[in-house]
């Protein structure tokens, strides 16, 4: 029987509940990771669960400090955590209120320090094992300082934020044995997309244009993400860090 590429890891993931956090937390867990999956959706988490056994499910909201605290306690020193939990505000500068702003800052970097720092200690502790490394990644974008959007400027704010932060754990920590990467998808068939499109005043027009934009005529799908988290959660990257891995059908050639 072969032996899964993630057999023995304790791997944790963010927004696990649907989209590219569920397909990754299935992916792991079929290459023989322990999953712990978190998410604010409780009946969500449930299906996950009962979608393998392998998945522990975990009601956690990565903006409370002390409920992080709390599960970093408990769950112990992981080998790999996936910070996916994330949101899309619309809109340009002049469109984005001050609470668009912050709600996006809230999520999408300052819920990834929260939960890398309070993990941390007991990452670098395990990565103290001869032979073993330890891995970050962290949920960027395209639209960062990559490439620049249009009506995206709290989320490519954000998005680039992230990409500093991951570089300066895999500067400050690389000795220590801890890798960290960001992960910059193009636009993904998920959830929240097809909230985005269903919200729009047209919503055909606007599922041709995201379309569109992907030099491969099509949206990616959670699935053509999902494995590139168990790549870089797995010992087959382990000579890569501080890295944006980008995913995105063609969108920056």
């Amino acid at each position: 029987m072969r032996q899964g590429r993630l057999q023995g890891k304790t791997v944790l993931i963010t927004a696990a509940a649907q989209g590219i956090g569920r397909a990754s937390a299935l992916a792991c867990a079929a290459e023989g990771a322990r999953v712990i999956a978190t998410d604010i959706q409780q009946s969500l988490l449930d299906s996950l669960a009962a979608a393998s056994p392998a998945i522990e499910v975990a009601l956690l909201d990565v903006r409370s400090d002390s409920a992080v605290q709390q599960l970093a306690q408990r769950v112990g020193a992981l080998d790999a955590l996936f910070n996916c939990a994330g949101m899309v505000a619309n809109g340009s500068l002049l469109d984005c209120s001050e609470a668009d702003w912050d709600q996006s800052f809230e999520l999408n970097v300052k819920s990834m320090f929260r939960m890398t720092r309070a993990f941390l200690p007991g990452m670098l502790a395990r990565a103290q094992t001869p032979g073993m490394s330890v891995s970050v990644i962290n949920m960027a974008s395209m639209a960062s300082s990559i490439k620049g959007f249009t009506n995206r400027c709290a989320y490519g704010a954000t998005k680039a934020a992230v990409i500093g932060l991951t570089k300066s754990l895999a500067a400050d920590y690389v000795k220590q044995g801890l890798r960290a990467n960001a992960l910059c998808p193009g636009t993904v068939d998920t959830p929240s997309l097809r909230g985005r499109i269903a919200s729009a005043a047209d919503p055909v027009q606007a599922e041709k244009d995201f379309i569109a934009r992907q030099p491969m005529g099509r949206l990616a799908l959670v699935d053509d993400i999902a494995p590139m988290v168990v790549y870089l959660a797995s010992d087959e990257s382990r000579f890569v860090t501080g890295q944006t891995l980008l995913v995105d059908g063609g969108v920056t050639i």
